[in-house]
């Protein structure tokens, strides 16, 4: 339950961006996304912790914070800006498949039978849903378009973030990464978010998108974050990518139901083969399942699941 909950509060973050950035410009709005998370996570800033970081690891923490939370932050809220909040959940979910990719050309990581799969899957399910968007006539099929590329750049941005924590995770916390890297996207957003404010008028954006905002910053930074760890303590590792699949499912929903869009055919497409690729990958082998039932007869249930850190590491985006 925990961990469905915390992908059904990024799947909705997707839809809540498109509703803010309707009334925030886009800068201004990742610039206060940065600065409330700092905020909340400002116990992890502890001078003498931070001091004995090395400079290899803030080199590290500071890729990690121009892809995962600068970059993506700029991309993803662009994209949804252009796209719809169905289309961008659905592109959203293949990230399990685009770190297995770069697993593979990075870490030189062996790709398994399924995992090709499940990769080719989502591919498709991509394919499908752009081709539709791209065969629409006028500025909405090309706007669209540009928006699911947007939103694809940030899914890489996402998967380079993860790729890298499986280096930091060695040394450091999970919540101090996520701490850190806030931190250095926050003072990269600061001359960009600043801009905006020139001719911006606060008084006229409702007090509602302001709760928004507010609920933004708290759900993607820290209560997803917090949701997974916890409930990746009590779930087998190869299990957990199963509950990636709630991320399209609750986007489309807050898409439909506050946002007013209508799902097509191309969207239910792309759902199916996500989906399917999702569970095809994290589903446990026979080899696997056996493996994990002989442990568990031993007491030893924690040396699985903590294979999953790097999957952590990928849920406070």
């Amino acid at each position: 339950m925990l961990l469905a909950a915390s992908m059904a509060l990024v799947g909705s973050n997707v839809g809540l961006g498109k509703a803010i950035v309707a009334h925030v410009p886009i800068l201004l709005f990742a610039l206060l996304r940065f600065a409330i998370a700092i905020v909340c996570l400002s116990p992890w800033y502890r001078p003498a912790r931070m001091r004995r970081v090395s400079r290899r690891e803030w080199f590290n923490l500071f890729l990690q914070a121009f892809f995962g939370t600068f970059l993506f932050t700029l991309l993803m809220l662009g994209g949804v800006r252009l796209t719809s909040a169905m289309s961008a959940g659905v592109i959203t979910s293949t990230i399990p498949a685009t770190v297995a990719i770069l697993s593979w050309l990075v870490l030189r990581e062996r790709l398994s039978r399924r995992t090709v799969l499940s990769v080719l899957l989502a591919v498709a399910g991509i394919a499908v849903l752009n081709i539709a968007r791209g065969g629409q006539q006028g500025g909405t099929g090309s706007d669209a378009l540009l928006g699911n590329l947007m939103v694809m750049g940030a899914v890489v941005c996402e998967s380079i973030y993860v790729i890298l924590s499986k280096r930091l995770t060695q040394t450091l916390a999970a919540i101090e990464i996520c701490a850190y890297t806030h931190l250095i996207g926050g003072l990269l957003m600061l001359p960009l978010g600043l801009v905006p404010l020139l001719d911006f008028d606060a008084g006229a954006v409702p007090l509602h998108v302001w709760a928004m905002v507010l609920w933004y910053a708290l759900s993607a930074s820290v209560f997803s974050f917090w949701l997974w760890m916890k409930g990746i303590r009590h779930v087998p590792a190869q299990l957990a990518g199963v509950f990636t699949s709630v991320l399209p499912i609750a986007a489309a929903l807050y898409g439909i139901v506050f946002l007013g869009e209508t799902p097509g055919w191309a969207h239910g497409v792309a759902l199916v083969c996500v989906l399917a690729g999702i569970a095809l990958a994290s589903w446990p082998s026979r080899l696997a399942r056996a493996a994990a039932a002989r442990t568990d007869s031993h007491g030893e249930s924690a040396g699985i699941e903590s294979g999953h850190g790097t999957t952590v590491q990928s849920r406070g985006r």
